[in-house]
């Protein structure tokens, strides 16, 4: 019973996802260069219209790290009363001062809506940039407030196998865990407790 992720859904999950469990008990964090800003990017095309050329610099490193953070904090804030991830859950921003930097960075672009209408499909609208331009931390954010404002929101969830720091959308009603290797991670832990408590 999957549902669709939208665009702005997948580009959201994924900068957050951009901090994950390294494979060996600790976190990773795939932005800590230019490099890792470029190659992520260039990975993911739906972000900018010339993705495949982008090449990241300090100032939009800066920027994209500081809208992750923002957004790791709304999405910990989204997933109330469950606990947030636990990679960032002891240093998250304020939630007004998550929501102030979402906001400058979709403000950084202004953006005029376009219409799409396939034949055979209903009529898709889109919001690109007037003049053009590629700031990547605003059309990220834009990605990011359509993905917070949809309903897609409420099916957002924080994954706590051991080691994991994932957030992800439930596609199912019994769903704990953002994939089977954390569902089989969390059944061993807990039987490997269950034992040791009852030793």
């Amino acid at each position: 019973m999957r549902e669709p992720i939208s665009r702005d859904a997948r580009l959201a999950l994924d900068l957050a996802l951009t901090i994950r469990h390294d494979g060996d008990g600790g976190v990773a964090d795939d932005l800590t260069d230019p490099a890792g800003l470029t190659a992520w990017v260039r990975a993911h095309p739906e972000a900018l219209p010339d993705a495949g050329r982008f090449t990241a610099d300090a100032a939009r490193l800066a920027a994209v790290r500081d809208l992750r953070a923002a957004v790791r904090a709304l999405f910990a804030h989204a997933v109330r009363p469950g606990e947030p991830s636990p990679a960032d859950a002891a240093r998250l921003l304020p939630v007004p001062e998550a929501v102030r930097r979402l906001n400058e960075a979709a403000a950084r672009t202004p953006t005029v809506p376009v219409l799409n209408w396939p034949e055979g499909t209903g009529p898709d609208v889109r919001h690109q940039p007037a003049d053009g331009g590629d700031d990547l931390a605003s059309a990220l954010a834009h990605a990011v407030i359509a993905f917070l404002a949809s309903p897609d929101r409420d099916r957002l969830r924080a994954c706590h196998a051991p080691r994991c720091v994932r957030y992800f959308l439930k596609d199912h009603p019994r769903q704990e865990w953002c994939k089977p290797s954390c569902g089989n991670r969390a059944r061993v832990a807990r039987h490997h407790q269950r034992h040791r408590t009852t030793a």
